[in-house]
């Protein structure tokens, strides 16, 4: 069934019902609510995988975009003004309780497409947790919407991976989904003083920014991380594509594993 809206939001009931009849997919957009340096909007990691959501499920005709979770884990930006963060365990139990609501409701595959990096592991934990609670045959999973980039496209849009925050790559997208949200007069770039180090290992990241609220504070001045002065509405166009065939092709590769890789039934 075609629906007037991919928007979970702007259909009625009866138009849901007669959608579960014959798809089962919903795209929950996770992003944050924070800071994205002097010139674009604190929903820069919402309103991306959202629009990402809205032309996958247009493209595909087989699933819905629910209504975004904004708030989640900002902490690494304590001390701006703009951070709004849930505690890790309400997240959880957040994540947790929609993808049970979601699947009562008759959707199979849950996706939480994920916008905002520091809350990759949070909601695939929440998703495990969700797990023994869903009916027979339902799913809930994370993606981030860059999970499926090829490594020249996660490079170009990352900035080879010295822009990872309202950087050439985030700023380019929001010019193309809502250029009226950017202050073009404030683009700016900044670089964080990263060390040299003996690994270079992504570990570091890992343990500097999850452990340590206010990191993205301490280590920029302005809360850019990139160089935002390059970015474009063309630029932000084609990353937008390459995050759709990303999604595409990250759902296509998790049908066929959980259809191929299990030897025998879970006990």
């Amino acid at each position: 069934m075609i629906t007037k809206s991919v928007f979970l939001a702007e259909i009625t009931n009866l138009e849901l019902e007669k959608f579960l009849e014959q798809h089962h997919t919903v795209y929950i957009p996770v992003g944050a609510t924070e800071q994205h340096g002097p010139h674009s909007p604190v929903s820069t990691d919402v309103l991306i995988p959202q629009e990402i959501a809205k032309r996958v499920a247009e493209q595909e005709g087989n699933a819905l975009v629910a209504p975004a979770l904004p708030y989640t884990l900002s902490y690494p930006h304590k001390g701006f003004a703009c951070e709004f963060s849930l505690s890790i365990e309400t997240f959880m139990a957040t994540v947790k309780e929609l993808a049970i609501s979601f699947a009562k409701a008759g959707f199979k595959r849950i996706v939480f497409l994920n916008g905002h990096y520091d809350n990759t592991y949070a909601i695939a934990y929440a998703c495990a947790q969700a797990a023994e609670h869903l009916p027979e045959g339902a799913k809930a999973f994370p993606f981030n919407h860059w999970d499926g980039l090829k490594p020249e496209q996660l490079a170009q849009t990352t900035e080879e991976g010295r822009g990872l925050h309202a950087g050439l790559g985030e700023v380019s997208m929001i010019m193309a989904i809502r250029p009226d949200l950017v202050d073009v007069d404030e683009l700016n770039t900044e670089f964080p003083n990263f060390p040299e180090t003996i690994t270079k290992s992504p570990a570091l990241h890992t343990a500097f920014f999850f452990s340590s609220p206010g990191s993205v504070y301490e280590m920029t001045k302005s809360g850019t991380w990139g160089n935002a002065a390059e970015a474009t509405p063309e630029k932000g166009e084609q990353f937008l594509e390459w995050g759709v065939a990303s999604v595409i092709n990250l759902m296509k590769d998790i049908e066929k594993t959980f259809e191929e890789l299990p030897i025998r039934s879970k006990k």
